[in-house]
């Protein structure tokens, strides 16, 4: 590699790109649909090679990470210093490195002066090279990260957001990330991917949301897939490009359509509202972002049971042409993949969550066992082409951010992700459309909320039920416990019930909890009511809390979703001023939620006869 070269490598002046998606001509795209791999690309002046690279340097010789460009400085220092350091030692008299007597006495009597020189000299030769070198790391590291592109997080209310998660015992706290997949057709390889001509520049729409959680302890990893047709409330938003205020809406709407409505902030707002998730980040991907993307990765296994071919005389599907069995898809045949609705199982959205879900965990497993990824070239093609397609909030809207986030995903064995899809039911009031299936839906958001493992192979727990020997700290005087009430009342079958925090905050009042607080600016659904604390010298005051309302102690939960004593009125307890208990309740993921194995090999999208061929 030559030192000090990367702002020229990683930044082209005056590059001719091919008209295609970013990073086209470097990334090896598919030569029929995009005019042929490995189009030149001149840089600097220099004469363009058919693989991109300059005159005189392989691909393997340029690198991304500015530590392994140190470390490769610090060697060809150390080579080029060498001779410097040794020519004054060597070009003695006959005598011998020690003078003409052989002693290190006589002979040679400017050698100190000489050897001082040199070895000036060869800190100087050092210190260029890897100054240069650090220099053009730097560089090429600000190169990335100006190739980020980057928004607000969530331009909704600030007020109604969800409240962060508590830190555990050990200092740890779970991360929760929205990937949103946007259908944008705002360039010219958008439209050609993405079709659809007449909808050329108008908004764009979150068709793919998964909500991504990683435990504290970075044990587990939990997918949350909604499909895009979800009738919710789309809270009040504003177009952090334009200024525009989009009142919140005032009927269900599909979810996809908040990404139009001020960005992904908005849906992210939109998330918070239904699920009572606090949302750290979000990355956003377009259709040539995917694309891409894929072809970085270098193919993904995926599976069908039959052969098939995602077209209609009319025009809809895909395009996605598999024979039976596994194949390996990247490209624009990976977009298709993902896009696929029509020839898969009933042909639903439903199905197509399925097979992203397949997409995303063979993903995994090919980027973890593919080695070629640890060559520094495939990095820097790697790099380039992520920072070139994701668009993310603005606190990870660095490369070094990035770094660190990918470190974390690292810590979870693949056997310990866990995709799923939010338990739904067909709507009653809007053909077509899906909501939240009640009870389930709310289930599956608390576990999430409350970081309980979907694999349910988390370590059990050391409680006071299970251990003779734990006490609970004693409870603070009635007047004197701090509680927060919340309406949690809302369900997929009916609006929350207004109104319902103030009236238990006074039922709680009237049995002595004067320090109790009605948040009417929070709206959860929750299927069940539940006391929540974040640590264990608050357990007693909330066991105290459940007591008097006769709310049971299965019912009482550490989270680390709260910051004090939270009672939240579940849809169980709509009506009234007395708690009646339902069912015992468990933290195993609802069988509706349809759990897929990070794992699982065997996976097999099942194909609609109507679509073989």
């Amino acid at each position: 590699m030559v030192h000090g070269d990367v702002r020229r490598k990683g930044a082209p002046s005056g590059a001719q790109e091919p008209p295609a998606a970013p990073g086209a001509g470097e990334l090896g795209w598919d030569d029929s649909l995009y005019g042929g791999k490995g189009v030149p690309v001149q840089r600097d002046g220099e004469a363009a090679q058919p693989d991109g690279e300059p005159d005189g340097e392989s691909a393997a010789d340029t690198g991304t990470d500015t530590a392994t460009d140190t470390d490769t400085a610090t060697a060809t220092a150390t080579a080029t210093a060498a001779p410097d350091d040794t020519m004054p030692l060597t070009a003695q008299s006959p005598g011998g490195p020690g003078g003409a007597d052989g002693t290190g006495k006589g002979g040679g009597g400017d050698q100190p002066r000489r050897r001082r020189r040199a070895l000036r000299w060869s800190a100087i030769v050092l210190a260029v090279v890897i100054l240069g070198t650090a220099g053009g790391g730097y560089l090429y590291y600000e190169h990335l990260n100006a190739n980020i592109k980057k928004e607000d997080l969530n331009i909704g209310d600030a007020k109604s957001r969800a409240a962060k998660a508590t830190p555990n015992a050990a200092g740890q706290t779970p991360l929760n990330i929205l990937l949103i997949g946007s259908d944008a057709r705002d360039t010219k390889e958008n439209q050609e991917l993405g079709g659809a001509k007449a909808t050329f520049g108008g908004s764009a729409r979150a068709d793919v949301q998964m909500l991504l959680h990683v435990s504290a302890d970075r044990t587990n990893m939990s997918v949350v897939s909604m499909p895009r047709d979800t009738l919710v409330d789309i809270p009040k938003c504003t177009d952090p490009d334009t200024g525009k205020v989009y009142a919140a809406s005032s009927y269900p709407t599909i979810t996809n359509d908040s990404l139009g409505r001020g960005g992904p902030g908005c849906t992210v707002a939109t998330w918070e509202k239904l699920t009572g998730i606090h949302i750290d980040h979000f990355m956003m991907v377009d259709f040539s972002g995917v694309v891409s993307m894929a072809d970085a990765i270098g193919g993904v296994p995926v599976c069908v049971d039959a052969n098939v071919y995602s077209h209609t005389s009319s025009g809809k599907g895909s395009g996605l042409k598999l024979k039976k069995g596994t194949t390996s898809v990247k490209g624009v045949q990976a977009l298709q993949w993902l896009r696929t609705r029509y020839g898969f199982e009933d042909d639903t959205d439903i199905a197509r969550t399925k097979a992203q879900h397949m997409y995303m965990n063979s993903m995994v497993r090919e980027l973890r066992a593919n080695a070629t990824l640890t060559n520094p070239n495939a990095l820097r093609k790697l790099a380039e082409t992520a920072t070139k397609a994701l668009t993310v909030d603005t606190g990870l809207g660095t490369v070094a951010k990035l770094y660190d986030l990918s470190k974390d995903l690292k810590k979870v064995p693949t056997k310990r992700i866990t995709m799923t899809t939010m338990p739904w039911e067909y709507s009653a009031s809007q053909s077509g459309r899906v909501v939240p299936k009640p009870g389930d839906a709310a289930k599956l958001f608390r576990l999430v909320r409350e970081d309980i493992a979907l694999d349910g192979k988390d370590k059990k727990k050391t409680t006071a039920s299970a251990s003779p020997t734990a006490t609970v700290a004693a409870a603070d005087p009635d007047d004197k416990i701090a509680v927060q009430v919340q309406n949690g009342t809302r369900s997929a079958a009916a609006a929350a019930e207004t109104g319902r925090a103030a009236a238990v905050t006074q039922v709680l009042t009237g049995k002595g909890f004067t320090s109790a607080r009605a948040d009417s600016s929070t709206i959860l659904s929750e299927a069940k009511t539940v006391v929540r604390y974040p640590s264990a010298d608050l357990e007693g005051d909330a066991q105290a809390v459940a007591k008097a309302l006769g709310i049971p102690t299965s019912q009482v939960k550490k989270s680390t979703a709260v910051s004090g004593v939270t009672l939240v009125v579940g849809a169980d307890w709509r009506t009234g001023t007395a708690y009646k208990a339902a069912a015992e309740d468990d933290d195993k993921t609802p069988d509706s939620a349809d759990a897929l194995n990070g794992s699982d090999t065997t996976a097999c999208m099942h194909v609609d006869p109507n679509y073989t061929w």
